[in-house]
């Protein structure tokens, strides 16, 4: 069965196409020069252009990096925008639609790839250079390899996971659900479809994630407070 329908984040919201509102937010320092100087480290433009686009999905999506590393070339509707993510965590499956900017960087990579890599060995949407799909390991080392070589969270008391851009992009959704002043209790079922939770009470976590969250939420519920005594 399929967990999420084309409708599942209706109204004007921050997590893809469907919310047809507030665009996602792209990837910090993704400008043009910065991916081509990306890509120019891995030696392969292929290869550059696989992790720089594989990178951005999940930052856009917030897909878990698992389902984007199983896509397959005919789990992408490029009529509609949409992505089929197929028997993912829970076995559920659902689909993911996008915006247009993600549709086209999707549609750019696999020119590419088809250019460079032209009999693959499997039906991946991603593919390394020994014609197969790219591999769990290799991804999450190459992230941090470029994490590394970035400097980024040098400071931190932990390093940045790939699945961290899946986090960011739950907290970017529901604060910009909290400063449009959205409905966000009436919204978070839709957020957490589009997630693949399986149930909202998953969802809720991001709540208490970040600080500025915390404080929005913990604001709100306090102005509610106010009107009700008064």
């Amino acid at each position: 069965a399929r967990g999420g329908g084309r409708r599942g984040l209706g109204g004007g919201d921050a997590a893809g196409r469907a919310g047809r509102g507030a665009p996602v937010p792209a990837p910090p320092g993704r400008s043009d020069a910065g991916r081509a100087q990306a890509r120019r480290r891995f030696g392969s433009p292929l290869r550059g252009a696989t992790y720089d686009t594989l990178s951005g999905l999940l930052a856009v999506s917030g897909l878990r990096s698992g389902e984007a590393i199983k896509l397959d070339r005919g789990d992408i509707d490029w009529a509609e925008g949409v992505l089929l993510i197929r028997e993912s965590k829970f076995g559920k499956s659902r689909l993911v639609p996008l915006q247009a900017s993600s549709m086209h960087a999707l549609q750019a990579y696999a020119q590419l790839r088809d250019q460079l890599q032209p009999r693959p060995k499997e039906p991946s949407f991603f593919v390394s250079l020994t014609r197969k799909r790219v591999s769990y390991a290799v991804v999450q080392q190459t992230f941090r390899r470029l994490v590394d070589d970035a400097g980024t969270g040098a400071g931190a008391p932990y390093p940045p996971r790939l699945h961290d851009l899946r986090h960011t992009f739950a907290v970017r959704t529901l604060l910009g659900w909290y400063r449009s002043d959205d409905d966000v209790q009436a919204k978070l079922p839709s957020l957490s479809t589009y997630l693949g939770h399986r149930d909202p009470s998953s969802t809720y976590w991001y709540l208490s994630a970040a600080p500025e969250l915390l404080a929005l939420a913990a604001a709100r519920q306090d102005s509610a407070w106010s009107a009700a005594r008064s």
